[in-house]
């Protein structure tokens, strides 16, 4: 569980260095104290569903995004990609595959 909460620290904290923010400016966005806000990113305490809503609201992410480095930056708002990895999400490793050489293809440069 530790570890968890480092990792979600570090992605808080990764966040809103990306949007160039100081931690009482994020705090103060977010409803949260100065004081709070420096333990999450430490690692040192947990969070409630509500304030992890606070923190991604604050920062403009959805709030998968706060426990992964392996998405892009508001890549999680954009509905129509939502849509499409709940659609792929469900499926077997070897049609994910197959969808994904039809996404390859469909990418490729047009001569």
């Amino acid at each position: 569980m530790a570890n968890l909460k480092r990792r979600f620290g570090s992605l808080v904290a990764a966040h809103r260095k990306r949007v160039g923010w100081t931690q009482r400016k994020l705090a103060e966005t977010a409803d949260l104290s100065d004081d709070m806000l420096a333990r999450i990113e430490v690692g040192a305490t947990g969070v409630s569903f509500a304030t992890i809503e606070k923190l991604a609201c604050a920062l403009q992410v959805d709030p998968a995004e706060l426990f992964t480095s392996e998405l892009p930056t508001g890549a999680l708002l954009r509905e129509p990609l939502s849509d499409v990895v709940l659609k792929i999400a469900g499926l077997k490793s070897e049609e994910i595959r197959w969808i994904g050489g039809i996404v390859d293809a469909a990418l490729r440069p047009k001569r």
